[in-house]
């Protein structure tokens, strides 16, 4: 969390409330904290052993995400007694989030594969552009990622190493001759095997493999088709594993949707032929009335002690028909058995602790946290530190964004933004469907963003100073009608000024949902300038209802 000196009394008493509800993880990083009234908070809170994290709500692997929010794609690789994992993450940069685990439970992210521009190359500013689907193995003493950079696609995939997953990653290696989404990387030896779901236009849409020079992006030989699927709609994100006798091939398949399925062939060979598995799909909760919907996109890993597991992507849509989910796609984990030579997924065989994902962000450290994140843009280009008085946002610059964002994870929450001037804090899913409160010229606005319509929905006049920018996730309100206005929540937009707390709008939040927006992304808090520079003092975050 790092060292909070914050005397901000707004911020004491978050701190305060956090502390008493159990909002922190640990003291670890509060520690420090210099002010009197901080440090007494921390005396007087309950202990529950020698600085030890307070005990988490755990809840089944079939309901609970190891990493809640928007981390799609996931893929999983073991060195040794420790585990590591990597996810999608389109327009945003820095891209490609590595986590490090010890159980394949409790993850803490090491940092990004791709933190220059030369790994990620700008392209078109499109929501759901940008990184798709990594795939993530660890060979000849080294970890290797490759990737697709869909808004640079005429460069084909791109192949990055390092010695240490924490970074830095190499200059990529191009692969312009494999064009397509969901590259995957297997050695047999000392030979590597490419595979990807091709996309190149004139060409036939299928899986493809190929030999790859990893050293040059060079393939030996002519690309080759593999196994197609089952026969559904998208068969991509392929995945080889030799295993026993066999070379066993997982595939998504059905789209990344409701339909989504995990399907698995196997063959003596990584290029083939393959059998298909004949309980296919291995995995599905397609036409299931379960609160984890859109499952698939798994990896399969090895335990020290030779069990199996398998990660996946998938969704928890709430709300009337057809369901909204707002997170994004998910990672999930699973137990993996076999019978027959063939895996099978047990969903429930972990319980997974519910992660802490509450912090407060003063912006006093060196460098920004991991978690600020920016679209289309480096996060380094759109705020400027200013020594112990938080951020300063320049005026957004023709066609930018001026966005830096933080994933949200949680279902119900509350966010605070404390700064002066102006600014816009917001929560959105791409650049046409947010909501913010805007503060500028001495007024407050709530506002929305729903495709092309743009509404003010309240507004407040206000005193120079420090204000609370605040936005809530809160259940719906109940309406007479047995399934209410049919939304997954609704978020409340408020303002802090030296007169007390003033609600502004409360909006339907089926808007900031995929299933409106589309896309694969998912909610993120923002923070930004407008025609005016912004300062912001601090950022807090809390799961839950304020």
């Amino acid at each position: 969390m790092g060292v909070i000196p914050l005397p901000h009394k707004k911020t004491v008493a978050l701190i305060r409330v956090a502390i008493q509800a159990g909002g922190f993880c640990s003291r670890r990083g509060l520690q420090e904290l210099q002010t009197p009234e901080l440090q007494q908070l921390m005396t007087d809170a309950p202990r529950t052993g020698k600085e030890q994290p307070r005990s988490r709500p755990v809840k089944s692997g079939a309901e609970q995400p190891i990493l809640p929010g928007f981390y799609p794609d996931p893929t999983v690789c073991r060195v040794g007694e420790d585990f590591y994992l990597a996810n999608s993450s389109f327009e945003y940069f820095p891209a490609v989030p590595i986590w490090h685990s010890k159980d394949l439970l409790n993850w803490s992210q090491l940092g990004h594969a791709l933190t220059r521009r030369t790994q990620f190359r700008d392209g078109f500013p499109w929501p759901s552009s940008g990184i798709y689907a990594p795939t993530l193995r660890h060979h000849d003493s080294r970890f290797w990622l490759v990737t697709t950079n869909i808004s640079d696609f005429d460069s084909g995939q791109i192949l990055v190493s390092t010695s240490d997953p924490a970074g830095p990653w190499s200059d990529p290696v191009f692969i312009p001759a494999a064009r397509g989404i969901d590259p995957d990387l297997c050695w047999d030896g000392d030979t590597c095997f490419l595979s990807w779901r091709t996309l190149d236009p004139g060409a036939e849409h299928g899986l493809l493999q190929a030999r790859l020079d990893t050293a040059t992006g060079q393939l030996i030989g002519s690309p080759y088709p593999i196994w197609q699927g089952s026969g559904l709609h998208g068969p991509e994100g392929p995945h080889l594993y030799h295993i026993g006798e066999y070379w066993y091939l997982l595939l998504a398949e059905g789209g990344t949707e409701r339909g989504h399925v995990v399907t698995a062939a196997r063959a003596p060979h990584p290029w083939g032929p393959f059998e298909p598995c004949p309980r296919n799909p291995i995995f599905t909760h397609r036409s299931l009335g379960l609160s984890v919907q859109n499952t698939g996109h798994a990896d399969l890993v090895q335990t020290p002690a030779g069990e199996w597991a398998a990660v996946y992507l998938g969704t928890r849509p709430r709300g009337f028909t057809p369901g909204f989910h707002v997170l994004g796609r998910e990672t999930f984990i699973a137990g993996v058995t076999w019978e027959d030579g063939w895996p099978q997924f047990d969903e429930h065989r972990y319980d997974v602790p519910v992660p802490c994902t509450d912090f407060v962000d003063d912006f006093t450290a060196p460098e920004l946290h991991g978690r600020w994140i920016a679209p289309y843009a480096e996060p380094e280009t759109i705020a400027d530190h200013v020594g112990t008085s938080g951020l300063v946002l320049p005026p957004v610059r023709e066609g930018a964004t001026g966005l830096l964002c933080t994933r949200v994870r949680d279902h119900e929450w509350t966010a605070e933004a404390v700064i002066e001037d102006g600014g816009l804090f917001s929560v959105r899913l791409d650049d046409r469907h947010w909501y913010g409160v805007h503060l500028e010229n001495g007024t407050v606005r709530a506002e929305a963003q729903v495709g092309d319509l743009h509404q003010q929905l309240g507004a407040r006049l206000v005193t120079q100073g420090e204000l609370v920018l605040r936005i809530e996730s809160l259940p719906p309100i109940p309406h007479p009608n047995t399934y209410g206005h049919g939304g997954p929540d609704d978020i409340l937009l408020s303002v802090d000024d030296s007169e007390g707390r003033h609600d502004l709008a409360r909006i339907d939040g089926r808007y900031l949902s995929t299933e409106v927006a589309t896309g694969f992304t998912g909610r993120m808090l923002a923070i930004g300038s407008g025609a005016t520079s912004a300062r912001v003092r601090s950022v807090s975050y809390r799961a839950g209802i304020g």
